[in-house]
């Protein structure tokens, strides 16, 4: 059953109004999309995600409010573009949910879990070219060691990179996430292999490069007044949003509604463990 994170601390920080209209960038399943829509009158909700695969799930799930959901497919650095050419207004809102959904981390043959043996794919839109096994297979040893350090902030890096290169062909999920334990011995609780996979996914899906073009472009989506929430479930992405977020308090864009990260309850991360490393910001447009 899939279980949208911190879903009351969303709708409180988008204060969502019943003729608003509101971006749901990260659609997934429609978890979050579907509760800003149950809460509208005569407003709507754009459900946007890069995934094609799990935009269809997220319409079958929300089926039954679906006269107050439009759904496109598209990536962050597209929004301003798709909602220029769909001629729609300026936000009252606008929610990202930046963690990876649980189909994705479910499905095999998606390529993003080291706990199921799948393919070495890991593409959020599976129309581009670039996998996480051409990354793996044909970049070379110092630039996989810095792709993992920078991107997965994994201190064993170059060890993981050189037992990469001599193990090379890797071609599955299973191949990868074995050889890493291998190669390094297990310190924490998590798989030693999970830094490593978050890198590749970052770097397969330029994840980053995305969610700097998102926030170069809130002042121009969201109207004075509107909300904007972010959840992120790793520093790269959290450092980001602070940052973002603070620059536009300063420069008089916006205001701080958390001036300290909101996290997950501790009966929300026994209930649904995924949510344990979510980290929530929100700001007021001016």
């Amino acid at each position: 059953m899939h279980v949208p994170v911190m879903l009351a601390e969303c709708l409180e920080y988008l204060g969502v109004k019943p003729d608003g209209v509101y971006l749901d960038a990260t659609a997934g399943l429609g978890g979050h999309t579907r509760a800003i829509a149950e809460r509208l009158a005569s407003g709507y909700v754009i459900a946007c995600d890069r995934d094609a695969e799990s935009l269809e799930l997220a319409r079958k799930n929300t089926a039954d409010v679906a006269a107050r959901i439009r759904f496109y497919a598209v990536s962050f650095a597209r929004l301003e573009e798709m909602i220029e050419a769909e001629g729609l207004p300026r936000l009252d809102g606008l929610l990202a949910d930046l963690g990876v959904s649980r189909y994705q981390l479910t499905e095999s043959g998606r390529g993003f879990s080291l706990m199921a043996d799948g393919p070495l794919d890991m593409r959020l839109d599976r129309a581009q070219k670039v996998t996480a096994a051409d990354i793996v297979n044909f970049t070379s040893e110092k630039e996989l060691a810095d792709l993992i350090y920078q991107l997965g902030e994994e201190r064993r890096s170059r060890k993981i990179s050189r037992a990469i290169v001599r193990a090379r062909p890797i071609r599955t999920t299973g191949q990868l996430a074995t050889l890493i334990e291998s190669a390094v011995p297990r310190t924490e609780k998590i798989h030693p292999a999970t830094r490593t996979f978050l890198a590749l996914r970052l770097a397969v899906n330029q994840e980053l490069e995305e969610l700097d073009a998102l926030l170069a472009s809130l002042p121009r989506l969201v109207k004075a007044g509107g909300r904007v929430v972010i959840l992120s479930f790793h520093s790269l992405e959290d450092r980001r949003v602070k940052q973002s977020f603070q620059a536009m308090a300063r420069a008089g864009r916006a205001r701080i509604l958390t001036p300290h990260v909101v996290r997950p309850s501790e009966e929300e991360v026994q209930e649904n463990p995924p949510s344990r490393s979510a980290k929530l910001r929100a700001v007021e447009m001016l």
